[in-house]
């Protein structure tokens, strides 16, 4: 893995963007995609909104996704194989960049045909806690005009992002302001912070 997350790194302090293909492997994300599956199918992932819990906002204007929060509490063994693997790349993080991350958080995320998630930065205003922002693809045979791809806004560049499955993207969470075009079909992912306290 550390080939892996080596590729991620130095394409964030190439580009601010890193990316890496099977971030995740086809079975873990194939294990994660069927509880997304199964949760949705469930009605447990609730419409999403902006904002943290002291200031939150539902907007579907402006994002228009369901979500449900990873916890370790779940003992879900697909679930705490992911926190292995974030365990192992944030030990990683830390001891190359010196960057003092000390927790996460994660939840899945469905985007259902014709969502998208309006221009935006991840930080909140009132706190700062979010130090890199994380996103892990669970989409098979993702097609080009599928949409949902992420549109990451570099000063008056963009750059899109295919949302195909296993891929990590990673950026700081206070600098680069992107969006969710709007998806053709239904968009899987697990998407999350790594916090400093």
């Amino acid at each position: 893995m550390q080939k892996i997350f080596s590729d991620l790194i130095d394409t964030f302090i190439d580009n601010k963007v890193g990316i890496a293909e099977n971030f995740l492997s086809a079975s873990l994300a194939t294990q994660l995609k069927t509880n997304l599956i199964s949760l949705y199918k469930d009605r447990h992932m609730q419409s999403a909104g902006t904002g943290n819990n002291t200031l939150v906002s539902h907007d579907l204007l402006v994002r228009s996704d369901r979500i449900y929060w990873l916890d370790r509490n779940h003992n879900n063994q697909p679930e705490n194989d992911f926190f292995a693997l974030m365990d192992a790349f944030v030990q990683y993080l830390n001891s190359t960049c010196y960057t003092g991350i000390t927790g996460y958080e994660f939840h899945y995320t469905l985007y259902e045909k014709g969502s998208f998630y309006k221009k935006h930065l991840d930080q909140f205003r009132n706190n700062g806690s979010r130090q890199y922002s994380m996103i892990m693809y669970l989409n098979s045979d993702w097609q080009e005009g599928d949409g949902g791809e992420l549109c990451v806004h570099q000063g008056d560049s963009r750059l899109n992002i295919s949302p195909t499955n296993g891929k990590s993207v990673f950026f700081k969470s206070s600098e680069l302001e992107h969006e969710v075009l709007v998806t053709n079909k239904p968009r899987m992912s697990i998407t999350g912070w790594l916090k400093i306290d």
